[in-house]
């Protein structure tokens, strides 16, 4: 059995994007960072993004506009970075708070800045295998992670637990694409899934992201799968100073032993989705400059 280190892997792929970046001349990729409100998850990504952006070399620029701001004012900011020629990307953390429309905030992008990969026309490229679009940062990152472990996903069938718009339908259409690394053949599952656990045991590999901690039993895995677990779920542990201690939506200590390959959490899934961030933000960068 094999950890995917998603820490090395990602660490890889951010030294590849400095370099690329230090031979940029003249004017640095930008990443606008929008952060409505004190989510405490939302101050941390949103931290980590921009610490991420400045190692290697991309300008990131934190727009903080206070949890009051209107859904007009906020698309009205929005429409500002859409204009400004000096931002390549554009991300608003999510979730935004209930009195906002999330969703059309998102829409409001330029997809041509969408480096989140969210807007209907990088979701429409997805789907018609344009590479000039955006995929979401999250099932890229596990394309990644596959590849870079090794994984050929040609004829082998993957099994995606979890259908959101942010990680199981994007990852089934990468997975599903005509290309070296992918053409998988893709069962989604979900929650109302007849026979899910007989289901995931004919994949050659398993990706959780059902949002339920330790949902991914070993009666449910295959020996020799390959194991990705998007999940990152608070559990109660009161031998931890903080109350509680981190699990993914993999029961790790069950399935690992059976898996070829497994994701842990943290350190798998999760540093992946920072570093396809700033790879996108860089693949904007030269869209919009024409090469």
């Amino acid at each position: 059995m094999e950890v995917i280190d998603g820490n090395r892997i990602a660490a890889d792929l951010i030294a590849e994007l400095k370099a690329e970046v230090a031979r940029i001349p003249g004017r640095r990729p930008c990443l606008a960072l929008v952060r409505v409100g004190d989510d405490p998850a939302s101050v941390s990504y949103v931290r980590k993004k921009g610490l991420t952006a400045a190692e290697i070399g991309i300008e990131s620029r934190n727009l903080l506009p206070p949890v009051s701001i209107t859904q007009a004012e906020l698309e009205s900011l929005v429409d500002g970075l859409n204009a400004d020629p000096a931002v390549d990307g554009i991300l608003v953390q999510s979730p935004l708070p209930a009195h906002l429309d999330e969703r059309a905030v998102f829409a409001r992008i330029s997809p041509e800045k969408d480096v989140d990969g969210f807007h209907p026309v990088n979701v429409g490229k997805l789907a018609q295998e344009d590479a000039s679009g955006f995929a979401s940062c999250t099932p890229a990152g596990i394309m990644e992670l596959l590849a870079r472990s090794g994984v050929d996903l040609a004829g082998k069938h993957m099994v995606v637990i979890g259908r959101s718009l942010i990680v199981g339908k994007p990852l089934a259409l990468l997975a599903l694409q005509k290309r070296p690394g992918a053409n998988a053949t893709v069962t989604v599952c979900h929650s109302r899934t007849a026979g899910l656990a007989a289901l995931v045991r004919t994949a050659d590999v398993v990706v959780a992201a059902i949002g339920r901690p330790e949902f991914v039993t070993a009666d449910m895995v295959k020996p020799g799968a390959v194991v990705i677990d998007v999940g990152i779920n608070r559990v109660a542990d009161p031998a931890k100073k903080s109350g509680y201690r981190l699990v993914g939506d993999v029961a790790y200590a069950a399935v690992a032993p059976l898996a070829s390959r497994i994701t842990p959490v943290p350190g798998g899934v999760g540093p992946m989705t920072v570093a396809m961030l700033m790879k996108n933000t860089v693949k904007a960068f030269h869209l919009r400059k024409g090469g």
